[in-house]
């Protein structure tokens, strides 16, 4: 049965809650997450997001600013959240939250945000239709706006480049 791109999927349906717990050798030297490991991890948790809203395989086309608001140590706990804030033709915007956690005492801190671009691709690898995303909460809909102005943004920088 062929799928319908057309068909609007929640942003509910795209949530990823992905936890893992911070090791020696994911730090440096001052036992601190190593940017790159979190960005792995980011990569990860998006993919997945693009993939349950889409139901196709997703490829990374850009990662925009990710800025490190507080360092996370070596044994605690980091949160990522992600779910598809905007489709467009082809591609999704996925944005992630990055929380950390001090397992002693449960405390929370929000560290990171990204927001990341994938495109969608067909069973030959080739760039495919998306279904739109249906934002349902005001905070979904804040971000499906947000996600507008990102995306000029980053047309007009690739198109300055």
């Amino acid at each position: 049965m062929a799928r319908n791109p057309w068909a609007t999927k929640a942003v509910r349906a795209s949530h990823v809650e992905m936890t893992e717990m911070v090791l020696p050798n994911d730090t440096n030297r001052l036992g601190n997450l190593l940017g790159g490991r979190l960005m792995h991890w980011l990569d990860i948790a998006a993919a997945i997001a693009a993939w349950r809203h889409t139901n196709r395989i997703c490829v990374t086309a850009s990662i925009d600013e990710l800025n490190f608001i507080h360092p996370i140590k070596e044994g605690e706990v980091v949160i990522l959240r992600a779910s598809v804030n905007r489709a467009f033709n082809t591609s999704v915007e996925v944005g992630v939250k990055v929380m950390k956690e001090n397992p002693a005492t449960g405390e929370r801190r929000h560290t990171n945000t990204a927001y990341l671009t994938f495109v969608a691709l067909d069973d030959d690898g080739r760039p495919t239709a998306v279904p739109p995303v249906r934002p349902s909460t005001s905070e979904e809909r804040r971000r499906y706006r947000d996600a507008a102005r990102r995306r000029r943004l980053r047309l007009l920088h690739r198109k300055r480049s």
